[in-house]
């Protein structure tokens, strides 16, 4: 303790007893000179470095090398000597202030700095020195005023990075991501795909999604590094905006969905191509494909054993012309000059008028600006899906499954507000042939729609004659009720399904959650019961820790009840059992009232008696499977199912996952 003042002092008098250690910018301009004198370029420093001079004395060495501040000519050495030294460091304000004080007061504050408390880093202590110690800047170009402003500049920086009498902050990275904000785009929104289409995945993904489009671009890239959604949900918020794990899931699924689109949609033209029917028309219309069932409506005529949509038997007869002549140039067609009279389909103006129809209905129905604007317009209007009984059906068929559907044999409703089990019900009545189904769409749909299209999208550039101006309207009409029509039908049905799909999913899952995790009833000796008429009901006693005690058979129900009830007494007072579980099938209600009427009479005294109903749901089955047998394989299948019973209530996790999913009964078709 004695020693740190001697050494302040001692330190402090080196410093005053030498004006050429103070700084050179601190110095009068004739010292700046002597010092430009002395200094040598860097590349010369290092092939020869300086030593000190010999006739300093050896306390002075001493002196020096404790200092913070380093000789003219032994600078880089005493700053490394220094950092080694652990005495505490002046605050950043002061070093600022001693560049600009006079040489008398600069002992004065560097004996004033030394009491403060140590444990700075290496690198603090470098740039606090920087006030005293120009070493860094004069080891590279001569001492001028212009590293003053360099100096101050820099400290003031030190000052942001860290504090002298805190622990250094952890630095967050701001580029990536800041603090867990949003990051809108890791690349642009323009993702590059496998097969290109005319429709953009992104924007595609985000209509079909409602998630924004720089959430949508980042999920593609954050999957195609194989990022799993766990990990994008718990360590990519910032990307994805905060995205549920469901959210992130559905994503996820549409997305493979658009891609198998557009690779059916690549493979079918890489087939057309090779037979040679891959037409500029065609081309775009597949590109124009969202889903696979504008897929199918656009190859349908294409595929094998098809014999070819009347659109184009009438191009093989050659009125393709024709029919684009009507819509480009009308002035210019003849009609008549397609006449073959010994060539079924032309031989008569009819027969040419229905082929020019049938192309123009195809066009039409394959125009991505009329596909869309039909679609706006159903969403606008009232659309019903409708079920009545099938007609062949009403004459022969099974009375209990039509009794079934009963409530759908006159059924109608909104398809914006049917509920999902009426979809699933609907489709299974018409899988089963008992029901017939339709997609209603008002008459005002395919009014608006025929004027739309002659009127405005596919208007002739010039004037129509009367007798071409009705094929126009002929077409658009065929062309809504043969294709598009139907086309929307399929549609509206595959989206119905396939979200009553989901739906029904999503439901088993919340309520198989919700019957896994009921409570146990833990540190009981349990009574099961497996009610039953003919066969008796089972009796299974379990011990606290699911052993089995005592199985047996009772008969209530056949007019033996009350000498069956000492039998019971007598196994609950053994095993000191006071909770008998009652399974919810056959003769539930009976056995319920049974026991009730015994626990009333307080029949069971001194015992305190209660019962509870639970679901036997899967337990028949369970109970004649593999998994039963290897665990209880010298009980009868009967008596199983009172166990399980019995377990269910003690641990309903542990005994209702030995189950089938489909047999434990809570989705909303069993």
């Amino acid at each position: 303790m004695s020693s740190l003042p001697r050494r302040v002092k001692s330190e402090a008098k080196a410093v005053t007893s030498e004006d050429d250690e103070l700084p050179s910018f601190l110095n009068s301009s004739s010292e700046s000179e002597e010092e430009e004198e002395e200094w040598e370029p860097k590349s010369k420093i290092t092939k020869k470095p300086r030593l000190p001079k010999k006739n300093e004395g050896k306390s002075k060495k001493n002196a020096a090398a404790r200092s913070a501040v380093a000789g003219k000519k032994g600078k880089k050495v005493a700053v490394k000597k220094e950092m080694d030294v652990s005495l505490p460091i002046a605050a950043a304000e002061g070093n600022r202030m001693q560049l600009l004080k006079p040489k008398e007061e600069d002992a004065g504050t560097k004996a004033k700095n030394l009491n403060q408390k140590p444990g700075v880093t290496k690198k603090m202590e470098a740039n606090s020195f920087q006030g005293k110690n120009v070493s860094l800047e004069c080891d590279e170009k001569p001492s001028t005023s212009i590293p003053v402003v360099g100096n101050q500049v820099k400290h003031e920086k030190s000052e942001q990075d860290f504090a002298f009498d805190e622990p250094p902050f952890k630095k967050i990275k701001s580029t990536a991501c800041p603090e867990g904000k949003p990051v809108k785009s890791l690349g642009g929104n323009k993702i590059k795909e496998e097969f290109e289409m005319n429709w953009d995945i992104v924007q595609t993904l985000s209509e079909i999604t409602n998630v924004e489009p720089w959430v949508c671009a980042n999920l593609i890239r954050l999957f195609k590094e194989e990022n799993t959604i766990p990990f994008i949900a718990r360590y990519r918020k910032e990307l994805i905006n905060n995205l549920e794990a469901d959210a992130l899931r559905e994503v996820q699924q549409t997305l493979e969905e658009l891609r198998t689109v557009a690779k059916k949609t690549h493979t079918m033209m890489q087939k057309l191509k090779k037979e040679g029917k891959l037409s500029g028309c065609l081309l775009t219309a597949l590109l124009n494909c969202r889903t696979l069932e504008e897929l199918d409506h656009v190859t349908a005529p294409y595929k094998t054993g098809s014999k070819g949509t009347k659109a184009q038997r009438a191009k093989q007869l050659g009125l393709e012309p024709a029919a684009l002549s009507l819509l480009q140039n009308p002035m210019e067609l003849n009609l008549f000059s397609y006449i073959r009279p010994n060539i079924k389909g032309l031989s008569t103006i009819q027969e040419v008028e229905a082929g020019v129809q049938h192309i123009l209905a195809d066009i039409f129905a394959k125009d991505k600006d009329t596909l869309d604007f039909i679609r706006k317009l159903c969403q606008q209007r009232y659309i019903c899906i409708q079920s009545a009984l099938a007609k062949v059906t009403s004459k022969s068929g099974n009375e209990k499954d039509i009794d079934k559907f009963q409530l759908y044999h006159e059924f109608s409703c909104n398809i914006k507000n049917i509920q999902h089990h009426q979809i699933l019900a609907i489709n299974r009545g018409e899988n089963l042939k008992i029901l017939t189904v339709k997609v209603n769409i008002p008459d005002g749909v395919k009014n608006e729609f025929c004027w739309w299209c002659v009127n405005e999208r596919w208007r002739p550039k010039q004037f129509l004659k009367p007798e071409l101006m009705r094929i126009l309207r002929n077409s658009v009409e065929d062309a809504y009720k043969r294709l598009i029509y139907p086309l929307l039908c399929r549609e509206f049905r595959s989206k119905l399904t396939s979200d009553a799909e989901k739906e029904s999913v999503m439901m088993f899952g919340r309520n198989l959650r919700q019957l896994l995790l009921t409570s146990p009833v833990r540190g009981r000796t349990l009574m099961g019961v497996d009610p039953g008429y003919k066969h008796g009901c089972k009796l299974a006693i379990i011990s606290p820790t699911s052993q089995i005690l005592h199985t047996d058979v009772v008969y209530l129900h056949s007019g033996q009840g009350f000498r069956e009830a000492e039998k019971i007494k007598r196994l609950l007072l053994q095993h000191n059992c006071c909770t008998v579980v009652i399974g919810n099938g056959t003769a539930c209600r009976e056995t319920e009232a049974y026991f009730a009427d015994l626990i009333m009479k307080k029949y069971f005294a001194p015992l305190d008696v209660v019962y509870c109903i639970v679901s036997e749901a899967g337990a028949s089955i369970y109970s004649v499977s593999p998994e039963a047998s290897k665990e209880m394989p010298d009980l009868d299948p009967n008596l199983r199912s009172a166990v399980s019973i019995a377990r269910r209530v003690q641990d309903p996790l542990a005994e209702l996952v030995k189950i089938e999913p489909k047999h434990i009964g809570v989705g909303m078709y069993q």
